[in-house]
């Protein structure tokens, strides 16, 4: 956490010059007061300015950025992290030349990444943000595949009329196959099993 210490004629004015010096906004600092101000005798002999240490506060996208830089790290894993923050979500991309280890199988390693980071940057707030890791666009490409799979498996069910048992899914890939057949007329969809081998089932209507 970047810090300075400030001294000034009273502790406001000393925050106003750490603010300034650290190029923060006010509220974005924790201030610790070292030394209260003393007027002095007719306000000037023996005067003592307050003293204050000045630290940027880290917003919770900071701590996503810190985690996952030190996780890769020791992954031995060599990303370069952006992240955007917003009143509720963090998006998280991350680039490198070899992003299938963070991927992993059916994006297993990528989930697992994004909630242990979810767990660090909500652990002591009280303003709980979605956290969304990616990378190269993997999320977008799998949810594409998995719409194409709901809508050719969801024709092969009203042909045969028999329903299909789709494999364990996450919770992200289970609502793209309910999202994407929501609307079908000749099928309907609905979930069973327990985390993480809960699965989708698509039957006639």
């Amino acid at each position: 956490m970047k810090s300075v210490i400030v001294t000034g004629k009273t502790v406001e004015e000393a925050t106003l010059a750490a603010a300034i010096q650290l190029a923060v906004p006010r509220n974005q600092l924790v201030i610790e007061v070292l030394e209260e101000p003393v007027k002095g005798i007719l306000g000037v002999f023996g005067r003592q300015d307050a003293k204050i240490k000045a630290s940027v506060m880290r917003s919770m996208g900071d701590i996503a950025r810190d985690f996952l830089t030190t996780l890769f790290q020791k992954m031995n894993l060599e990303a370069s992290v952006d992240v955007t923050e917003t009143d509720d979500t963090i998006s998280v991309q991350v680039e490198g030349p070899n992003m299938g280890i963070l991927i992993g199988h059916r994006g297993e390693t990528l989930d697992a990444v994004q909630y242990l980071t979810s767990l660090v940057v909500n652990k002591d707030s009280d303003n709980y943000k979605k956290v969304i890791i990616d990378t190269e666009n993997y999320r977008s490409k799998r949810e594409e595949t998995l719409r194409k799979l709901a809508k050719r498996l969801a024709h092969k069910v009203a042909k045969t009329k028999r329903k299909i048992v789709l494999e364990p899914m996450n919770p992200f890939e289970r609502r793209v196959i309910h999202s994407t057949l929501q609307k079908d007329p000749k099928v309907t969809t609905y979930s069973e099993g327990e985390e993480p081998y809960r699965k989708v089932i698509i039957t006639l209507k």
